[in-house]
């Protein structure tokens, strides 16, 4: 397995090469490689499999026609190589690399069809200076294509290669977001159901595709028509038999043994699901029969590599156990138990690995699977494929049955009564939404309008009613592509080569050629793998319907995560993104929290995803700032600092000089006594100022004042509430629609925020000034909403991106009786202080502060108040990662 890259429509650049190679040396570790001539250029990155001391790329033949940069695995190289040794051609190397490249010059495009295995391949024929590329019949191997315009003069350039950084990497290609993919992963759940990618302008070549590009232009066109052959045989219809179990059998055997060709350890993925499991009993008969091909590769005990998450409902230990012990003796297993934790702290990694969005967070199951597998094999072996050509899905069984309800109702009655239990699995969560009287929100919902409206035209149209037909257009358009891109994006991100032994194309066409029978009968699916299996595999697995396979636990996670994630949906990244209604997103979430709504994790899922990816691949870095970030990060501030950005010193509107210091504290709780912690720091403030320097001395000589966040007199008074505890009623919902969030505060925009409203004012007080602000809009004064309210229903808090937890993922009434509070706080001060700073403290004032407005909620010192607003005109304090909700306030008398 390896990586390669290049153009065509250059002069020879070897400087470029390198830089598009260099972005996929996980590909490729053990070497690499790059060759020029005329306007061509190849770069190739090694992972050495077979022929390890020799098959270096780019590869010449010997009359240095022909040059290959090749990924991937032939797998009857054997038999081509004997075939061309008949026909005169002579070998310098054992790998399969040569035998590729060797057929092309002997068959020119026809020996692509002639290849059982995987790859993505570009061959450079300098006399006729044409460049081809190729890819598998399958797509198992990616090959990414961009057309740019050349950087000097007329006409265009071609990029190509492995994975899609090396394009962004070029410096050619101008990124640009596909609106088209975007919606339709938004929408439908599609994203790799054709060509386009999620970057406008770079397309994957399809499975079985070749592109040429020379002189006349770029051309591309099928080179097999296996597709074609697939639905042809699917029309023959061969009687399904034992006999026919047996050949399958055979042939399915064959293809495992085929993939263990290799000159460095082979291991196995095993889920515990049928196909995974298949793979794994076959490779032990092999070992158990001394099969010198397995036993050179495997080894004498198979490595087995398993997902497992105990207590889950995803849990399939108890199967790999069941598969484990009819390996006795000759396996070492491994077990990977991912967490919650652990994907949060991955997320990014599998984000920019992956490069593309996917619908959900299962294949980070197995991205902890490969980086395990890489510490003890080079090579896996995995069941990807089994699914889409044996109708491993469960809503095959609906498209069979429409298929036999067009041949007559009894026979489609029979079959029905058969799969029930299975189709009740189908519908389970919607008829449990549906009884739980959830509200249904529809996806478009949750979309920017614009961005809606502009891509209304958009389908999503699969077969519904040909078992066949529906299995090969998911084999190499709406299902297959997505996991296989998963599977190779996974293992090479840990230099691990992946097989996937169903899809040997003579596997798959002896399936095709059975009748529909050797696919469902019965109720069961996949039936001709089952009776294949039978004798080999457990009954536990042989004759299991409920499918899981490698995923992760999703829901519990999400839950878990929902900190996490609903800052990330609070972000201003978001809020700002044009395919999303921030409103209605959060609102959703929020909803599915409280199991109010029929939405799930999937949607949940896609929106993040997208929103990483864009700012992994298109949102502007800037390396200082993230540097600078970090520091500030690591370091500790003192209380005799400012807040980054926020000057010690302010001029009021008054002439007067202040100097404020915020002071950092740990997180507050409701089970915090606010008093022992206000004097705690206190205490520690003034302890440490005669050793902070002269400057600070001089500049707190003057009267001083203590104010406190209104957060934290909240919180402690237990009046801060997760926004998963609050039980929100239907006015609620529906006025909380008609206020605008700010990037500054939720404010009432929020169904929770606005229960607490109501809970506090009461709903006919909140309904008389909702009218009375509608009115206000009209005749253009703000603020008559909060003027009528009162109750200080202004200082009601929602979650925000900025705050510290828990402030952001709670909402938070305002303080209860604010004047008792300073009051109480100012004795507390005043009884510890030692002079001169008792007889200079004028007192203690609770502000609401942010970055748009700032408001005395209560106070112990002399009015007016706005004298203390205009104090924190830049609102000094940090409540987010700062964690500074107080503030030693000084009249700077020698200023």
């Amino acid at each position: 397995m390896c990586g390669i890259a290049g153009y065509h429509g250059l002069a020879a650049d070897a400087a470029l090469l390198t830089r598009m190679n260099d972005c996929q040396q996980h590909r490729g570790p053990d070497g690499d490689g790059i060759a020029t001539d005329g306007p061509c250029g190849l770069a190739h990155r090694r992972l050495s499999i077979i022929d390890v001391a020799h098959g270096q790329q780019p590869m010449e033949t010997a009359d240095g026609r022909y040059v290959i940069a090749y990924n991937g695995e032939v797998y009857n190289y054997l038999d081509l190589r004997s075939e061309l040794q008949a026909q005169g051609r002579t070998f310098a190397t054992d790998s399969d690399t040569e035998v590729v490249l060797q057929a092309f010059a002997q068959w020119g495009e026809r020996a692509f069809d002639r290849f059982n295995g995987m790859f993505g391949l570009a061959i450079w024929d300098r006399h006729e200076q044409r460049l081809t590329l190729a890819r598998d019949h399958f797509g198992i191997k990616p090959l990414y294509v961009a057309r740019v315009p050349a950087p000097e003069g007329d006409g265009e350039v071609l990029l190509f290669s492995s994975e899609i950084k090396p394009i962004l990497a070029s410096g050619l290609y101008d990124k640009k977001v596909n609106e088209r993919s975007v919606y339709r992963y938004l929408r439908f759940r599609a994203h790799e159901d054709g060509t386009e990618t999620f970057f406008d302008g770079i397309e994957r070549l399809a499975p079985g595709e070749l592109l040429t590009a020379d002189a006349t232009g770029i051309h591309r066109r099928m080179f097999t028509r296996l597709k074609e052959e697939l639905l042809e045989l699917a029309s023959v219809q061969r009687p399904y038999d034992d006999a026919a179990a047996a050949e399958y059998k055979r042939r399915l055997v064959e293809s495992v043994r085929l993939r263990l060709q290799s000159e460095v350890p082979v291991g196995t993925s095993l889920s515990g699901g049928l196909d995974s499991s298949a793979v794994a009993v076959i490779i032990n008969q092999l070992l158990n029969e001394g099969d010198s091909l397995s036993l050179s590769s495997v080894g004498t005990r198979q490595n087995t590599f398993s997902a497992v998450f105990p207590g889950s409902i995803n849990d399939e230990e108890r199967y790999v156990d069941d598969v484990l012990d009819i390996c006795t003796g000759h396996v070492a297993s491994h077990k990977i138990k991912p967490t919650a934790d652990e994907f949060k702290a991955d997320l990014l990694d599998f984000v920019r690995t992956q490069e593309e969005p996917l619908i959900s967070s299962g294949p980070y199951a197995q991205f902890q699977v490969m980086r395990e597998a890489t510490q003890h094999v080079t090579v896996l072996l995995d069941g990807q494929g089994a699914d889409e050509m044996m109708a491993g899905y469960i809503p095959y069984y609906a498209v069979y049955l429409r298929q036999l309800r067009a041949q007559g109702a009894r026979v489609a009655a029979a079959e029905l009564a058969k799969s029930l239990d299975v189709l009740y699995r189908l519908g389970r969560f919607k008829l449990k939404a549906k009884v739980r009287l959830k509200k249904s929100v529809p996806t478009t919902q949750l979309l920017g309008r614009d961005f809606v409206k502009a891509h209304t035209g958009e389908k999503y149209v699969s077969e519904g009613a040909n078992l066949k037909k529906r299995l090969v257009e998911d084999l190499f358009h709406n299902s297959l592509p997505s996991l296989l891109r998963y599977e190779d994006k996974n293992t090479m991100r840990f230099s691990l080569e992946g097989r996937v032994p169903f899809l040997d194309k003579e596997v798959v066409k002896f399936v095709f050629s059975l009748s529909d029978e050797a696919i469902i009968k019965d109720g069961w699916n996949k039936r001709v793998l089952r009776d294949a299996t039978r004798g080999l595999l457990p009954e536990s697995i042989n004759r299991r319907r409920n499918k899981i396979g490698f995923t992760t636990p999703q829901v519990e996670w999400f839950m878990r995560l929902k900190n996490h994630f609903y800052n990330i949906f609070l972000s201003e990244s978001f809020a700002n993104r044009p395919y999303v209604d921030q409103t209605e997103v959060i609102a959703a979430f929020e909803g599915w929290i409280k199991g109010a709504n029929d939405v799930d994790t999937m949607t949940f899922w896609r929106l993040i995803n997208l929103e990483l990816w864009l700012r992994e691949f298109f949102d502007e870095k800037d390396d200082e700032a993230d540097a600078a970030e970090a520091a500030r990060a690591a370091h500790v501030k003192t209380d005799y600092e400012p807040n980054e950005r926020r000057p010690l010193d302010l001029v009021t509107a008054r002439g007067e000089t202040v100097r404020r210091y915020p002071v950092r504290t740990e997180l507050v709780s409701k089970d915090d006594d606010l008093d022992a912690r206000v004097i705690e720091h206190v205490d520690r403030f003034f302890a440490g100022l005669p050793s902070a320097g002269p400057e600070h001395a001089a500049a707190t000589s003057g009267p001083w004042w203590f104010f406190i966040s209104e957060k934290i007199v909240a919180i402690t008074q237990g009046r801060s509430y997760f926004v998963w505890d609050i039980k929100v009623g239907r006015p609620a919902r529906v006025l909380s629609r008609y206020v605008t969030r700010t990037p500054a505060g939720i404010g009432l925009g929020s169904p929770f925020t606005m229960q607490l409203a109501i809970q506090e004012a009461g709903l006919p007080r909140v309904l008389y000034a909702s009218a009375g602000g509608a009115i206000g809009k009209v005749i253009g004064r703000k603020g008559l909403f909060y003027e009528l309210v009162g109750n200080s229903i202004n200082a009601i808090d929602g979650p925000t991106e900025y705050s510290a937890y828990p402030s952001n993922v709670s909402a938070k009434l305002a303080p209860k009786d604010p004047d008792d509070v300073a009051a109480r706080l100012t004795a507390a001060i005043r009884a510890r202080l030692p002079e001169p700073w008792r007889s200079t403290f004028q007192g203690t004032v609770v502000m609401d502060a942010n970055d748009i407005g700032r408001n005395v909620l209560g106070a112990d010192v002399a009015q007016p108040w706005d004298r203390y607003e205009e104090m924190f005109a830049d609102n000094p304090l940090g409540q987010g990662s700062e964690q500074t909700p107080m503030a030693m306030v000084f009249l700077r008398d020698d200023a």
